[in-house]
């Protein structure tokens, strides 16, 4: 894919036909999460395969040529179609190409029509539980990797699994005692290098949902070095560090960031999620062109429907509109892209109908349609916003209310809620959250940064003025 100035539009959308849209939710990690006494398996959405050896995205394609010709020398081991179908997932993972995503399924579900009765199903049972995790279909992974830990296999993955799934179904509380659980089993079957690889990242997300960024750094720098230290997969190592930076992104430590993301690019020069976090800062900095130089480069790799709205939000503030236009039809033509897409889209495509301020009512039966799915706190702020914007105020209200339930340090919830706050006329609850948002990261948007301040100085004058006035009638 070229860069989008010298390519026909047409040529683009044939380029996102094959993109997967496997968006990570807020709280997707990357690790093995294979036990001792099985096969590793996949971590849903951004996990790297553990077979034999660890594999890299360059070796990926050898892998499945040599499974593919073991099927066919043993077309009755389910083993085999295990693996088979975890490196289909992975290529998914890698290239975008949805096609891989339907093959995994199938070949894992071949797995499990061959696999005995006993706890050797457990592999294929986690595997493809990771596929439904891809889909959203979180009650079938959950299912699924109870069937896993019925059989008794001791699949720490299971569990893993499991916390994320629930994770992003917005139940923290359960979701926190399947961590437990992982810790609890895996202190027993993993080396403590191994469990604070699986483990820590995963509690660092819950960390920085609940308030703690500072812990939830910590425990992000904890699981990059386990990861150094047992050597694992270079994709997996750079999405630790995209996770990092994300984390300092949203305390606003934007050196520390760029750190964090340039970090996960030496890893893995094709890790187009480091490339655009390093391009959200250069944004967040003012270098603009670099901005747009590197958001290229990571949709050359995916052209992945957010960082294809931020490459045009930053058209958009060096005033080249036409430009934007382009990268912001790919993200509605993406959305719109089979019944999958359909379905793995919607927070995203809700939140960019809202912010543009167009087809609001279709934004709305998105969002909608994503809580029956999904109830964390980032659904609930996509509903509150999307309901600001339709100009219902007093719901919008009790979800932004939902959203901030854990008291969250983000800077784009903190600034819905301020301006949510203000149309409701509670000023004082409105300057609140939208000085926190400005104090965390006055650069947490290339818009709604400057907005929060203007929106800001409002408030304060019409306090003002509203003491003068009461001062005056004294």
């Amino acid at each position: 894919m070229t860069a989008f100035t010298n390519k026909p539009r047409a040529a683009l959308f044939a380029q996102s036909l094959i993109v997967l849209l496997v968006l990570a939710s807020q709280g997707a990690w990357p690790q093995n999460t294979g036990s001792a006494a099985s096969s590793p398996a996949l971590h849903p959405q951004n996990t790297a395969i553990r077979t034999a050896a660890p594999q890299t995205g360059a070796e990926t394609d050898g892998l499945i040529l040599k499974l593919q010709a073991s099927v066919k020398k043993a077309p009755d081991n389910f083993a085999v179609y295990d693996n088979l179908g975890a490196a289909y997932f992975q290529k998914a993972r890698e290239s975008g190409d949805i096609r891989y995503y339907d093959l995994a399924e199938q070949t894992l579900k071949k797995s499990l029509e061959l696999a005995p009765a006993d706890f050797g199903a457990a592999d294929p049972l986690v595997h493809i539980s990771l596929v439904y995790m891809g889909e959203h279909r979180f009650t079938d992974a959950i299912d699924n990797v109870h069937r896993a830990i019925s059989l008794g296999s001791g699949n720490v993955a299971a569990f893993a699994i499991e916390g994320d799934a629930l994770t992003d179904m917005g139940d923290y509380e359960q979701a926190l005692a399947a961590y437990g659980t992982v810790q609890k089993l895996g202190g027993t079957t993993l080396s403590p290098l191994r469990l604070a690889y699986m483990v820590d990242s995963r509690m660092a997300y819950l960390r920085f949902l609940h308030g703690d960024s500072a812990g939830s750094i910590r425990l992000m720098n904890s699981a990059i070095e386990a990861a150094l230290q047992t050597r694992e997969p270079k994709e997996n190592l750079a999405w630790l560090y995209f996770e990092l930076g994300e984390r300092y992104f949203q305390a606003g430590d934007l050196d520390k960031a760029a750190l964090a993301y340039s970090s996960g690019i030496a890893t893995d020069s094709n890790h187009y999620r480091s490339l655009a976090g390093l391009a959200k800062v250069r944004a967040a900095q003012g270098q603009m062109e670099e901005s747009i130089r590197l958001y290229r480069r990571s949709l050359e790799i995916i052209p992945f429907p957010v960082y294809l709205a931020e490459l045009g939000d930053v058209y958009r503030r060096l005033g080249r509109n036409n430009e934007a236009e382009e990268p912001y039809d790919l993200v509605e033509y993406i959305g719109h892209l089979g019944e999958l897409n359909q379905v793995l889209a919607n927070r995203e495509l809700a939140l960019f109908y809202a912010d543009r301020g167009i087809k609001l009512k279709e934004a709305l039966t998105l969002a909608r349609n994503e809580l029956k799915v999904r109830q964390d706190i980032y659904t609930w702020d996509t509903l509150a916003w999307v309901l600001y914007k339709n100009g219902g105020y007093e719901e919008a209200g009790d979800a932004i209310r939902k959203a901030l339930s854990l008291n969250t340090n983000d800077s784009l919830l903190l600034f819905h809620a301020g301006m949510i706050d203000r149309a409701l006329g509670r000023s004082p609850q409105a300057e609140e959250y939208l000085w926190r948002a400005v104090s965390l990261n006055p650069h947490f948007h290339v818009f709604y940064g400057e907005l929060a301040k203007q929106t800001l100085n409002e408030l304060s004058g019409q306090q003002n003025q509203t003491l003068g006035i009461n001062h005056a009638s004294r």
